[in-house]
């Protein structure tokens, strides 16, 4: 949980992870997979995808159980080509095993949830702040998973519905004063650590310019590409965003 708040200590987990699979007790290695997943939460990493693929077809039910339902959480609401083809694959693997047939269903569902327009990441306003719900919702399922025949595939299903909680949009709406969609022009790129920079250093790196709304992948960020015709009432432009008319701005004559 405190690693998967910067990228550093997400690499440095992976690894640690990494040596409890190979000399772990087969209890420890069927919550490595849940541990990878929440990790990387709507944020697949190709390491991470890897070493689930590679868990996906352990010889042990449960830590194949969890590896499959990790793939889920760690594409959830992404539409990533991969993983679905990884899945596709593996309901065709596990196509005479039911339990396992029925995870891979419920990963597929995730990995397209809201028709990859919702993400499952607990972290909001550019990754400063964690929502404690989306927390709690993630945990509860992913604890639930540890003992995944006697609750998830037995008649404790109903425990997946609290990933609900984790459950919000990731894309980028304007609205006027009137709470009425305002379409304007934002650049979406890769963010940029500012932190102890000086001068205004740029925010986002190698981006694209797009008509709000605009859907925000992991790491992305957005800003106003004429930010003097409006002000924006948040200080992070993601979710719904209330744009002001500066009554200052002129428009310029052609």
């Amino acid at each position: 949980m405190i690693a998967m708040s910067e990228e550093l200590g997400s690499e440095m987990a992976t690894r640690s992870f990494d040596h409890l699979l190979q000399y772990g007790e087969v209890t420890i290695k069927r919550a490595v997979p849940l541990a990878l997943g929440l990790l990387y939460t709507s944020n697949p990493v190709m390491t991470a995808i890897d070493t689930l693929s590679k868990l996906s077809h352990d010889a042990d039910d449960e830590v194949s159980l969890s590896a499959i339902f990790a793939l889920g959480i760690s594409a959830a609401g992404t539409n990533n080509a991969r993983v679905s083809n990884m899945l596709r694959q593996l309901s065709g693997y596990y196509y005479k095993n039911p339990n396992h047939l029925f995870m891979v269903r419920i990963a597929q569902g995730l990995v397209h949830m809201g028709k990859g327009t919702m993400t499952l990441n607990p972290f909001h306003s550019d990754r400063w702040l964690l929502s404690p719900s989306a927390m709690a919702g993630l945990l509860t399922v992913l604890f639930s998973c540890l003992d995944v025949k006697n609750l998830i595939l037995s008649k404790s299903h109903y425990l997946l519905f609290a990933l609900v909680t984790a459950m919000n949009p990731r894309m980028l709406m304007t609205l006027d004063e009137d709470l009425k969609p305002l379409p304007v022009s934002v650049r979406v790129g890769q963010a940029v650590d500012t932190v102890g920079q000086a001068g205004k250093p740029k925010t986002i790196t190698g981006f694209q310019t797009h008509t709000t709304p605009v859907l925000l992948s992991y790491g992305e960020r957005a800003e106003l590409v004429n930010a003097n015709q409006y002000i924006p009432l948040s200080p992070f432009l993601e979710g719904l965003v209330i744009l002001k008319k500066n009554p200052a701005y002129k428009e310029e004559k052609k």
